[in-house]
């Protein structure tokens, strides 16, 4: 009989107690949705050189990266169930926000003014934003280009309605320009240099002094608060690149162009459009807010978005950045 409730206890321990705790202490994985475009350069620099799993390693947590072409396909795989965290620029995640994903934006990756644009075909009459009127503009819709594409737009007077709008993947964007499929694209790097630098197209407008181009990541709302610590080993591998590739352009130039399927050389170019770093800046609080205005007033969203409540700093600022 004595036997018999030893081993009973035993299984009782092990159904009740041990079980548990194994759960609570299981492993977490953080399931990435990543884009391959040097918007995001630091956590791919991060990813290349080992920062991320060092980081990761420490908080005992492991990581599975899937890759996306652009924001509205990572809202879509963090909307159906398969990824936790997307990267993108802050339109698409505005949109994702507003639309009812429970979602917070907790880590940047920089600004790049220079990093969107409206391009041409290099020897193409459109000299100026106002000369796009009757012709035929491709932007990705839902991404951060059509903002762009909007601010230039009003700048110069003009209305939606003045110009064709295409709806291009920005992977298809080179090849249409180059056929002449249409008159001129708002794109961003790695396609802006690889067309400029060969001389195959030009800039007419960029975003210097009229949009930041916030790029972000944003983790849906459950696992942040199940794992605050994996967030802050992820944002802390974005710093350790961001300072890799701003501490020698060149280096990271060579380590990532086969990622975005550019030479060294032109990935230096592309660099130079950056400025990289993990911390939100007022001034990015303030463009997210901006942005969030404009989708709201154009009826892109239908339901406001709270920044205060939508971007956090509080895995930034644990840290230590």
């Amino acid at each position: 009989m004595k036997k018999l409730l030893l081993a009973f206890l035993a299984l009782t321990s092990f159904v009740f107690g041990d079980h548990d705790h194994n759960d609570r202490g299981s492993k977490a994985e953080l399931r990435i949705g990543a884009q391959p475009y040097p918007l995001y350069a630091p956590i791919w620099a991060a990813k290349e050189l080992g920062y991320l799993d060092e980081e990761f390693k420490k908080v005992g947590a492991t990581y599975t990266w899937n890759v996306f072409g652009n924001g509205p396909l990572v809202n879509e795989g963090v909307r159906g169930g398969s990824i936790d965290l997307g990267m993108m620029a802050d339109l698409p995640a505005i949109i994702a926000k507003s639309v009812g994903l429970d979602i917070v934006v907790f880590a940047n990756f920089g600004i790049g003014e220079k990093a969107l644009a409206l391009i041409v075909p290099i020897d193409s009459p459109i000299k100026e934003v106002k000369d796009i009127k009757g012709k035929k503009i491709a932007y990705g819709k839902g991404t951060y280009a059509q903002h762009l594409l909007a601010l230039l737009v009003n700048n110069a007077g003009l209305k939606n309605g003045d110009f064709e709008h295409v709806n291009l993947g920005a992977g298809d964007i080179p090849n249409a320009i180059r056929t002449g499929q249409v008159d001129g694209a708002v794109i961003w790097e790695q396609y802006i240099s690889l067309l400029v630098v060969p001389g195959e197209a030009r800039v007419v407008a960029d975003g210097t002094g009229i949009k930041l181009g916030n790029n972000i990541s944003y983790i849906k709302k459950d696992f942040a608060d199940k794992h605050p610590e994996v967030l802050t080993a992820y944002v802390k591998a974005i710093e350790r690149g961001a300072k890799y590739i701003n501490g020698d352009n060149k280096a990271a130039a060579k380590l990532l162009s086969p990622t975005f399927k550019v030479t060294p050389e032109v990935l230096e170019k592309v660099f130079s459009h950056f400025e990289y770093y993990a911390k939100f800046q007022p001034r990015d609080i303030k463009e997210i807010e901006t942005v969030k205005n404009y989708v709201l007033k154009e009826k892109i969203i239908r339901k406001d978005v709270d920044i205060k409540e939508f971007v956090t700093t509080k895995y930034i600022e644990k840290a230590g950045i």
